[in-house]
């Protein structure tokens, strides 16, 4: 269960627990990027069957096929941005914290939400915003492999490029939030459903 309390005091839950504080926007944030990581987690079972099935096609027939090897290339780049938003929620995604175990809970929050705020938000806008135009060039052209027998509908993955950056950004936004809910007390702090979720702020879909 998660501990309502949202005070800034050394005797609250340290937010490197991911223990920090759910509110009622973060919850519903984290629930949307959740679903989707994990219904896109499932990318990774068709990845390895088209890899298999290129292997098997490949060594065993003496056929090998370009455009699964090129299925198999786009479905793993879309299930990887797909699920990063995913990782962001779950706390799952790699952190340089050498220094981190000598602060405060509060100082962490406090860094934390600066780092969102001036550095990973504004940098994930500029990669969706030279991303976007990438993909809508390809959807005008409908771009298809160069390759003769490769996939056509390569905009579909390039697509995939900025909407997975969407998605980090609103789990992103959401974390900025819960370090607002620890340090000032707004939004209000929440006490989800138990059985909706598996452990502070990672819930179900």
């Amino acid at each position: 269960m998660t501990d309502t309390n949202v005070s800034g005091d050394n005797q609250a839950p340290a937010p490197g627990a991911d223990s920090l504080p759910t509110n009622a926007l973060s919850w519903h944030l984290d629930r949307l990027v959740v679903a989707v990581g994990r219904l896109a987690s499932w990318l990774w079972i068709v990845v390895l069957i088209v890899i298999l099935i290129n292997v098997f096609s490949r060594y065993a027939l003496s056929q090998g096929s370009i455009a699964l090897e090129e299925l198999s290339w786009h479905l793993f780049g879309t299930a990887t941005m797909l699920t990063l938003g995913y990782a962001v929620v779950r706390d799952d995604h790699v952190r340089v914290d050498v220094l981190k175990e000598k602060f405060s809970p509060k100082a962490e929050a406090i860094i934390e939400l600066l780092g969102i705020v001036l550095l990973a938000l504004p940098i994930i806008a500029l990669m969706i915003s030279a991303l976007v135009p990438y993909a809508w060039t390809a959807w005008i052209y409908m771009e298809h492999s160069q390759a003769p027998s490769g996939l056509p509908y390569r905009f579909i993955f390039k697509s995939m490029l900025p909407l997975g950056l969407v998605f980090v950004m609103i789990a992103l936004v959401s974390r900025a939030t819960r370090c607002t809910t620890f340090l000032f007390r707004f939004p209000r702090a929440i006490e989800p459903p138990s059985d909706d979720r598996r452990s502070v702020g990672h819930p179900h879909p």
